[in-house]
């Protein structure tokens, strides 16, 4: 099997081109493709996982990865797929955010030797003056099919900005100059970018003529992927700094019974064959499965010492013992009241609830314990005394915990 079938049978690749030449040029290692990767924050989230995997995998068979930051389209809104418009940044930040994302990339895609590229979209934009752009690219670009593109429609009717209404030139431009400066001859994205992706296509197809090789293929369920980055209490950060790593390991051990073969195949490099002879896994088999995708990922991102500590950790918590990396919250003296504080706010500054009303819903119906005990009055209150020590231990549901403790 080619790693182009491969994808095919991960179930990663919904789009393409042209089929034919995809294939033999992944297969035979010759594609330089790209990925584009928006530095809206200094640390990449699981929404990110799935073309990290593809660009590792890719990179394994003798194929060369961009990894292009938006430094300069991270300026103004990417209208795919959201209802409003993001804020723009400062030069600084976005910096310092490009520097966090190639050392977290780095575990996963080997940059040395020229094996691998990080290129920031800045270099070319930042500089570009704006009559020669319209000269340039403009003509190539029909207002009325742009308006059609589903990433547009979803915006006409709350207001689309001319600000967001430049983007797919933009992200069309740059995988014309990725192709003029460094040979990029493919590029992958996410199915909610398909119309931007085709119009790169369509212009490195006008520029420089029919035979000019520029190949677009778009991953499946890569919206779904964006939403793996979120949970109920915030982003699930690859940076252990912002999500620990038992928090990272949990938040893949409770992935759903319908999900998780998905995921390994999409996710992990572990061999098909192994992964289709848990097609028949069911009961607490699956608990079993779920072990595996979450020590698997656990050890890619953060690495073996790590997982292993995850996973005798989470072990250790659901046989009732003492589970040493179990996530910690922290309260300060600012959050009591008269030396004492409401489960509801224990369970929000804990982070297991993103609101009092959340927190509420939870603890009314019985899904809040602490220290065992399940907390269904809303009114109970804690000392500060109580959380001296080692703390409490907070459990909001069958598996999401924190140890909170006073700072």
């Amino acid at each position: 099997m080619g790693v182009y079938e491969e994808l095919q049978a991960r179930g990663l690749i919904a789009q393409v081109t042209n089929e034919e030449e995809i294939k033999k040029m992944v297969n035979e290692g010759k594609a330089v493709f790209y990925i584009g990767f928006d530095p809206t924050a200094d640390s990449l989230h699981v929404g990110h996982f799935m073309a990290l995997c593809l660009m590792k995998r890719l990179q394994m068979a003798g194929n060369k990865p961009i990894a292009l930051i938006g430094g300069g389209t991270g300026m103004i809104g990417d209208p795919s797929g959201r209802s409003d418009m993001r804020q723009m940044m400062t030069n600084d930040t976005i910096c310092h955010n490009c520097d966090c994302f190639k050392e977290q990339m780095s575990r996963f895609i080997d940059f040395s030797d020229g094996k691998a590229m990080m290129v920031n979209n800045a270099e070319w934009l930042m500089d570009l003056n704006y009559i020669d752009f319209l000269r340039e690219v403009g003509p190539h670009f029909s207002v009325n099919n742009m308006l059609r593109a589903e990433c547009y429609k979803q915006r006409m009717e709350k207001g689309l900005s001319f600000l967001e209404f430049n983007y797919m030139l933009m992200q069309s431009y740059d995988f014309y100059e990725l192709f003029q400066r460094y040979g990029c001859n493919m590029q992958f994205g996410g199915d909610d970018q398909w119309s931007n992706m085709l119009g790169g296509t369509e212009l490195i197809r006008r520029k420089l003529g029919k035979d000019a090789h520029a190949m677009t293929i778009t991953l499946l369920l890569n919206s779904e992927g964006k939403k793996m980055g979120k949970t109920q209490s915030g982003a699930v950060w690859l940076d252990p700094k912002k999500t620990s790593p038992f928090e990272f390991y949990q938040y893949w051990r409770n992935v759903g019974d319908a999900d998780v073969l998905k995921c390994l195949r999409m996710l992990t490099f572990l061999p098909l064959e192994q992964i289709d002879e848990m097609d028949r896994w069911e009961g607490s088999q699956l608990n079993q499965a779920k072990e595996i995708l979450a020590y698997e990922l656990t050890n890619l991102v953060h690495g073996e010492e790590e997982a292993k500590k995850a996973q005798e950790s989470a072990r250790a918590l659901f046989a009732g013992g003492n589970a040493a990396e179990m996530p910690t919250a922290e309260l300060t003296d600012d959050d009591f009241t008269d030396g004492g504080i409401d489960i509801l706010s224990v369970v929000q500054k804990s982070g297991l609830c993103a609101s009092r009303s959340e927190a509420r819903r939870n603890v009314e119906q019985g899904g809040v314990s602490v220290d065992g005990e399940t907390v269904k009055d809303i009114k109970t209150t804690f000392t500060k005394e109580q959380f001296s020590g080692e703390g409490i231990v907070v459990k909001r549901g069958k598996k999401n915990f924190r140890r909170v403790v006073i700072k």
